[in-house]
C-alpha cells in the first residue's frame, strides 16, 4: 500500500508508530506457530514488528517518522481510577523478552524512539498529530487499537496494519462512521458506555456495542444522553444507564486520548536518518532473519537517497544483496511439447543418479486430479517442463508448434498458451512409465507422495523414492514451516512465483490450462528446480545434526507406504451407517423433548446463551467459568455441574450423540471417492511435533471408542471385496515398556519381562499390598499414574482424574516414585538436557524443540517440562510403528500377497486381508511390530480379525 497519490501535490507525511500495541499484534499472530530461531529464541514479536517497519519505510518513505511505547511508571489514569488494568495479564515472557531488542533495532533503523513518563503511547501520539495538524502536516497513527478512532480528522487518519498477505487499511472520518457508526469524536461516548475488558474500564455493565452505538447516534453525546434518560423507552436499560452514571463518565475521562502532553519533542525532527546497516546486519543475523536481512537493501538505497549528507564519500552503505526471484535467478527452463524431446530428456534422466520430479494438475485432491504436467530437474538451475493433453481437457483453446529444445540453436521454451500444443497424455505416461517404475533410478520431490498418488491414480507406481525436502523439513524442525516457498526463502532467500500470482484471483481467476505456456513452464520447473536445490542443503544439515539416517531408514521409506495405503482405501458400509443415522435420530429428538421438560419450556439448545440462561438464571446452578459474552457452557463447565440436575446428563448425552451424528455418521458417506467407491484419508508426515502421523480428510484416527454408541462407528468399515477379513495390530501399552526401557527402571522392566498386568503391579508397590489384595479401584487409580506420569502429571491433574484431594494425589505420586526411582531420574534428567539443548530427543534421533523450557513463567515452563518428558517417550513409540508398517509393506510386496494395510491409528494397525492369506499376515504383523526396535522389555501385540473394523478390534 502506498498512501501518496500522484495527481495533487501532497503535504507532508508523519508516521506514528504505536510500538506496544503493534508488537503485541506480531507476537499473537504467530500464536499457533511461533517464529523459533536455532537457538530456541521466540522472535515473532520483533519480526512481525520489524517487518512492519521495514514495509512503511520503503513503500511510504515518510518525511516524519517514531516509534512510541509506553513505559513501565503508573499514569494519569491511575491517579484518576486505581484499579485501571489491574486485570491486564502479564505480558507473555516470550514477548516481554523481545522488547529490548526490538527498540535497539528500532534505534538501527535510526528511527526515534519516543517514551514519556506519567503519560501512554496514545497520549504522545495524540499530542503529536495534534501539533502536525496545526501545521498542515498529515498524520498517519499506525496501529490496530480502534481507540484511536477518536484522534480521526482531515489531517490524522489510522493506518492500521493488515494481517499476512494483506494490504494495510486506511482508516479516515467516512471510515470511522461505516465501522463504528459514529463520528471519530464520538468513539469516547460509546467507548464510555461499553467500557473495556482489556484496560479495566468499567463502562455501564450491561451495555455492549449493539445498545451504546443507538444510544449516541440518537443522543450524540454521553453528556446529552443522560439529560434525556427519562426519554430511553427501556425500563432495564434506563436504570443501568441511571444507576451506573458515575463509572460512565469516570470511563470517558479513562477513554479519553489527550492531546495537550508536554512531550519535549519537535515533530519536525522526527526523521529517519540513514540506517546503521552494520548494526542491522548483526542483529538480523544473530535472530536469523534471511527474508529481512536481504530486504534490507531496499530500506538502505532509500535512505541513503533521501539521506545523501549522512555518508561519507569514502565511505558507501555496505551492500546488501536483495531476495532473488524468477527474473534475477540465472537459470535454464525448457519446455517440452516434441516426442523426441520427450526421449531425449528420459535418456538424461536415466542417466542421472537421482532427479526431482513434481506435477501440476487441476485439483489439491490427489486421486481426483487430472495431470496437466510434470517438471523435472538433475542439476541445479536446469530445469523441464512436460506439459501433457488429457482427454477430458476443456481448454484447449489455443495451438503452436513446438520446438527443438535440446538443438544448440533453440533452447528457449514454447510461448504459446494451449494444451493443445502438450503430448497426449497417454504418450507422456506410456514413455515416462519404466523410468519412474525402476526403484534403481532415486527419486525426490517435496512433498512426493501427493505426486506419487497422482501417478498412481493413472497407472503409474513410482519406486525408489529417495528424498523429499517437505519431509526432511519437518525431521530437521517440526513446528517449522514446511512449504516449497517458505523453504526457498529460508534456505535460499528466493522468492518463487505464487499460485495465486499464475491463476489469479475472483474474477480474474483462471483455469491454470490457461495459463500461457511459457508462464507455466517457468511455475513448474523452478518447483522442481527450488527443490533439488534445497535438498542438497538439507542433506547436508541431516547430516550435522545425525538425522539423516533416521530420514533414510524410516521417515523417506515410509512414503510409498503410505501412498499405497492411501491408494487402497478403506469400504464403508453406507446402509449401515444410514440406519444408525435413523437410530441417533431417533434417540436426539427423545433427549430434546426430555431436556424442553427439564428447562420448563422450549430454547434453542445449541445457543450457548440461551442454554446459560436456562442453567443459571432459570435453574440457578451454580455458575463455573465466565466469558466476555457471559457464562460459559462448554463441555468442562458441564462436566463439573454433573450430578447438580438431571438437565446435565442430557445435555452432555445430546452433545455426544450430535457430534457422532454430524461428523461420522452421516459425514463420511458423503466423503466416499466416486471414482473408487471408497473412502481415502490422507497420512500426513509433518504435522504431529512428537513425531506422529496424523490423519485428515477424514481424519479416521480420531473417531471416538470411549463409549459403545463411537465404538459402533467402526462397524461401519469394511473389506472392499467380499470374502475378505478386517485385521487389526495393536501394541500393547508401547508406551510404558518404552519408559521402561527408556529409564531402565528394574521393577518396570521385571514387570513387563514376568508378563505382568502392569496396572496391578504399579496398584501393589504404590499401595503397598500383595498383588492378589489389589482392589479394581486401586488398579484404577494406578492406571492413571502409569499414564499421566508420561505426560508430566502433578497432584493437581491426577486429584482432577481420579476425584481425589491433591494432597492424596502427591502422596501416590510420591509413593510412585519411591517404587520406580529410575522414571523420576529420567524425568529429572531429560528436563535438565533440554534446559542445556533446548529440545528432547526420540530413541532415533527426532528431535522437538522446546524453548520454552527456560521461560520464566511457571505455567508456560511447566507445559514444556511436560511435553519434554512424553516426547522421547511417545516420539519412540511412533518410530517403532513407522518401522513396523515399512517392513510389513516390503514383505507384502516381495511375497506379492493380495492382501493390503489400510490404516495407522497410533499403536494399531489395520488391514484388509485374504482370507487365505491370514495366518501369513498375522504372523508378518506380529513379527514385525516386536522387532521394529530394540527394548530391554518383551513387546506385545494384540491380532484380532473380523468382518468388520469394531469386530477386528
Amino acid at each position: 500500500m502506498n498512501t501518496t497519490t500522484a495527481t495533487a501535490p501532497q503535504p507532508e507525511r508523519l508516521f506514528l508508530l504505536d510500538g506496544m500495541a503493534l508488537a503485541y499484534r506480531a507476537y499473537f499472530a504467530f500464536i499457533r506457530r511461533p517464529l523459533i530461531n536455532s537457538k530456541g529464541v521466540n522472535t515473532s514479536a520483533i519480526y512481525g514488528f520489524t517487518t512492519a517497519l521495514m514495509r512503511i519505510l520503503e513503500d511510504e518513505k515518510p518525511d516524519h517518522i517514531a516509534v512510541v511505547f509506553d513505559t513501565r511508571e503508573p499514569t494519569f489514569r491511575h491517579e484518576m481510577f486505581k484499579e485501571y488494568k489491574a486485570t491486564r495479564e502479564k505480558m507473555p515472557e516470550e514477548m516481554a523478552s523481545q522488547l529490548d531488542r526490538l527498540k535497539d533495532i528500532v534505534r538501527a533503523f535510526n528511527v526515534p524512539v519516543i517514551e514519556y513518563p506519567r503519560y501512554e503511547a496514545d497520549d504522545i501520539i495524540g499530542t503529536l498529530a495534534k501539533r502536525a495538524e496545526q501545521e498542515g502536516v498529515l498524520t498517519y497513527m499506525v496501529t490496530g487499537d480502534k481507540d484511536f478512532m477518536q484522534l480521526i480528522t482531515p489531517y490524522t487518519k489510522m493506518l492500521k496494519p493488515g494481517k499476512a498477505g494483506e494490504e494495510p487499511e486506511v482508516i479516515d472520518e467516512r471510515g470511522v462512521l461505516e465501522k463504528f457508526g459514529v463520528r471519530p469524536a464520538q468513539v469516547i461516548d460509546v467507548l464510555a458506555l461499553i467500557g473495556d475488558t482489556s484496560d479495566n474500564i468499567p463502562g455501564v455493565p450491561g451495555v455492549g456495542e449493539k445498545t451504546a452505538i443507538p444510544l449516541i447516534q440518537t443522543y450524540g453525546s454521553l453528556e446529552n444522553l443522560y439529560e434525556h434518560l427519562d426519554d430511553i423507552p427501556q425500563k432495564g436499560l434506563r436504570e443501568k444507564l441511571a444507576q451506573h452514571r458515575e463509572l460512565a463518565f469516570l470511563s470517558k475521562h479513562l477513554v479519553t486520548i489527550h492531546t495537550d502532553v508536554p512531550v519535549p519533542v519537535n515533530f519536525h525532527e522526527l526523521k529517519a536518518n540513514a540506517p546503521d546497516s552494520s548494526a542491522l546486519i548483526k542483529h538480523f543475523s544473530e535472530l536469523e532473519f534471511r527474508t529481512l536481512l536481504n530486504k534490507l537493501s531496499g530500506i538502505v538505497s532509500i535512505a541513503v537517497e533521501r539521506n545523501a549528507k549522512q555518508w561519507a564519500p569514502e565511505q558507501p552503505p555496505p551492500p546488501s544483496p536483495g531476495v532473488r526471484d524468477i527474473h534475477t535467478d540465472a537459470h535454464e527452463y525448457h519446455c517440452i511439447t516434441a516426442e523426441h524431446d520427450l526421449n531425449t530428456l528420459i535418456a538424461r534422466l536415466r542417466q542421472s543418479s537421482r532427479f526431482v520430479f513434481d506435477t501440476e494438475t487441476t485439483s489439491p485432491n490427489a486421486l481426483q486430479a487430472d495431470l496437466i504436467g510434470l517438471s523435472f530437474a538433475m542439476k541445479e538451475r536446469e530445469a523441464f517442463y512436460v506439459p501433457v493433453r488429457y482427454a477430458n481437457s476443456m481448454h484447449d483453446q489455443h495451438t503452436g508448434a513446438s520446438k527443438d529444445l535440446f538443438s544448440a540453436s533453440d533452447t528457449q521454451p514454447a510461448s504459446t498458451n494451449a494444451t493443445s500444443t502438450a503430448l497426449p497424455l497417454q504418450t507422456v505416461l506410456s514413455a515416462l512409465k519404466p523410468l519412474f517404475e525402476d526403484p534403481s533410478i532415486k527419486k525426490m520431490g517435496q512433498n512426493i507422495k501427493y505426486d506419487m498418488l497422482v501417478l498412481m491414480a493413472h497407472g503409474v507406481h513410482v519406486e525408489g523414492v529417495a528424498f523429499d525436502t517437505m519431509v526432511a523439513s519437518y525431521v530437521l524442525r517440526a513446528d517449522g514451516q514446511h512449504s516449497l516457498d517458505a523453504l526457498a526463502m529460508e534456505h535460499l532467500n528466493y522468492k518463487m512465483i505464487a499460485y495465486d500470482d499464475l491463476v489469479g484471483k475472483g474474477k480474474t481467476l483462471k483455469h491454470i490450462t490457461e495459463i500461457p505456456l511459457d508462464v507455466i513452464t517457468d511455475y513448474a520447473a523452478e518447483d522442481a528446480d527450488m527443490t533439488l536445490r534445497i535438498a542438497a542443503i538439507q542433506q547436508e544439515k541431516l547430516k550435522e545434526r545425525e538425522q539423516l539416517r533416521l530420514c533414510e531408514e524410516v521417515e523417506f521409506p515410509l512414503i510409498p507406504v503410505l501412498a499405497r495405503m492411501e491408494f487402497a482405501g478403506i469400504a464403508l458400509d453406507g446402509a449401515y451407517l444410514a440406519d444408525m443415522s435413523k437410530e441417533l435420530e431417533r434417540m436426539i429428538d427423545n433427549l430434546i423433548r426430555d431436556i424442553y421438560n427439564d428447562a420448563g419450556g422450549q430454547f434453542n439448545i445449541n445457543s450457548t446463551q440461551q442454554l446459560a440462561d436456562v442453567l443459571f438464571n432459570k435453574l440457578k446452578l451454580p455458575t463455573v467459568k465466565k466469558t466476555k459474552t457471559g457464562y460459559s457452557t462448554d463441555v468442562a463447565v458441564l462436566e463439573a455441574l454433573r450430578g447438580q440436575h438431571p438437565i446435565i446428563e442430557r445435555m452432555l448425552e445430546y452433545r455426544q450423540l450430535t457430534k457422532l451424528k454430524s461428523t461420522y455418521v452421516d459425514a463420511l458417506p458423503s466423503l466416499i471417492n466416486p471414482r473408487t467407491g471408497r473412502i481415502h484419508t490422507s497420512f500426513n508426515q509433518t504435522v504431529a511435533l512428537t513425531g506422529r502421523l496424523s490423519s485428515a480428510d477424514p481424519n479416521l484416527q480420531n473417531i471416538p471408542i470411549r463409549t459403545e454408541l463411537g465404538r459402533a462407528i467402526r462397524k461401519a468399515f469394511i473389506p472392499s471385496d467380499e470374502g475378505n477379513l478386517i485385521m487389526s495390530a495393536d501394541y500393547s501399552q508401547i508406551e510404558l515398556r518404552v519408559m521402561a526401557h527408556v529409564s531402565g527402571d528394574e521393577g518396570l522392566i521385571e514387570a513387563f519381562t514376568r508378563g505382568e498386568d502392569i496396572h496391578a503391579t504399579t496398584a501393589s508397590k504404590v499401595f503397598g499390598v500383595k498383588p492378589e489384595e489389589v482392589t479394581r479401584e486401586m488398579r484404577r487409580k494406578a492406571k492413571e499414574v502409569n499414564f499421566g506420569i508420561m505426560y508430566g502429571i502433578g497432584p493437581f491433574g491426577l486429584a482432577n482424574r481420579l476425584e481425589i484431594s491433591q494432597t492424596e494425589a502427591k502422596e501416590i505420586i510420591q509413593r510412585y516414585f519411591e517404587r520406580f526411582p529410575k522414571v523420576k531420574q529420567y524425568i529429572h534428567d531429560t528436563i535438565a538436557t533440554c534446559r542445556r539443548t533446548g529440545y528432547v530427543s526420540t530413541l532415533l534421533g527426532r528431535r522437538r524443540y522446546l524453548p520454552d523450557i527456560t521461560s520464566r513463567n511457571s505455567a508456560v515452563r511447566g507445559n514444556a517440562e511436560r511435553q519434554a518428558i512424553n516426547m522421547p517417550i511417545q516420539g519412540t513409540a511412533a518410530d517403532m510403528i513407522k518401522l513396523a508398517m515399512i517392513g510389513i509393506d516390503a514383505e507384502q510386496q516381495r511375497q506379492k500377497l493380495k492382501s493390503k494395510m489400510l490404516l495407522q491409528v497410533h499403536d494399531e494397525l489395520v488391514f484388509e486381508v485374504a482370507t487365505d492369506e491370514l495366518e501369513t499376515m498375522r504372523t508378518l504383523a506380529v513379527e514385525r511390530m516386536q522387532n521394529a526396535l530394540h527394548l530391554d522389555v518383551p513387546i506385545d501385540v494384540e491380532v484380532g480379525v473380523g468382518k468388520n473394523w469394531l469386530e477386528a478390534h
